[in-house]
């Protein structure tokens, strides 16, 4: 049984998925914000973490408190800033300002002894494997649930809200577009019969759904390079104009940090 549980940030539907896999294996567990939504659904017994951005697994301490038996699945890159937020927190703060709470809630630590340190490629148990897949972030990774044929990405599979289109979220502090043409290879060698990213929800048309986030790629991050950030932002709303639920779009990947994500990763290639 595989459930797609709505955690409903900011009240908005479409927005954060968690997905529970059999009996209480809980792929990205959302905000600390939206944890009470998400536990009217289900009691947790093991979290799998993509990647430890506040969106997908900022509620994880908190259910770690409540359940202190539960097991938390994670990249060995993210794992210390679960046991010690700080760095992450900070970084954060400097996106988000006075909204922090907000958005996400209060992210607390996970004892060290709780985190299952998964490395580049791992066979796990409930029928899980695990592959190293950088781009989004230089600490996701993504799942495959081998009886279900279903690849749990996280935001390396891309994002896509509705109707809307396939996209590639790109915020700040390490978007590597390279290293996510290869995740977007790795995730199509896996063969799986449906994509399931956080934003939102199950893709059956897998090749469809991965081509169209490298179509985005090869198209939107060159643009952050030649566009001021304004005019970045007006063409993508206007590219995002035609589906019916660009509130939610918008909620699940703010333009404004897209292009600064962009923006910093073509900094960085010009400096190497």
């Amino acid at each position: 049984m595989t459930r797609l549980i709505d955690v409903m940030h900011l009240g908005r539907d479409r927005v954060i998925g968690a997905y529970e896999v059999g009996e209480g294996v809980i792929v990205d567990p959302g905000p600390a914000s939206t944890s009470e939504t998400l536990l009217e659904h289900v009691e947790p017994r093991v979290l799998l973490l993509t990647h430890i951005h506040l969106d997908h697994a900022g509620a994880t301490g908190a259910l770690v408190q409540r359940w202190p038996d539960l097991e938390v699945w994670v990249h060995e890159r993210g794992a210390p800033h679960l046991a010690d937020p700080e760095k992450l927190l900070r970084s954060a703060s400097r996106l988000y300002g006075d909204d922090m709470d907000r958005l996400w809630g209060e992210m607390v630590p996970v004892p060290r002894d709780r985190l299952r340190v998964l490395g580049d490629s791992d066979t796990l148990t409930h029928g899980f494997r695990s592959a190293y897949t950088p781009g989004h972030a230089s600490h996701h990774v993504s799942y495959l649930h081998e009886p279900s044929g279903m690849a749990f990405t996280g935001d390396a599979g891309g994002v896509r809200v509705g109707d809307g289109p396939p996209m590639a979220p790109t915020p700040p502090p390490d978007v590597d577009v390279e290293a996510w043409r290869r995740t977007l290879d790795l995730i199509e060698g896996w063969d799986p019969d449906a994509i399931a990213p956080t934003h939102f929800g199950r893709h059956e048309s897998v090749r469809d759904h991965l081509d169209g986030v490298r179509a985005y790629l090869d198209d939107w991050a060159p643009r952050a390079r030649d566009l001021d950030m304004d005019a970045w932002i007006a063409a993508w709303r206007e590219y995002v104009a035609p589906a019916s639920e660009v509130p939610a779009i918008e909620q699940a990947m703010p333009p404004d940090l897209q292009w600064m994500g962009l923006d910093r990763y073509w900094s960085i290639v010009a400096s190497s």
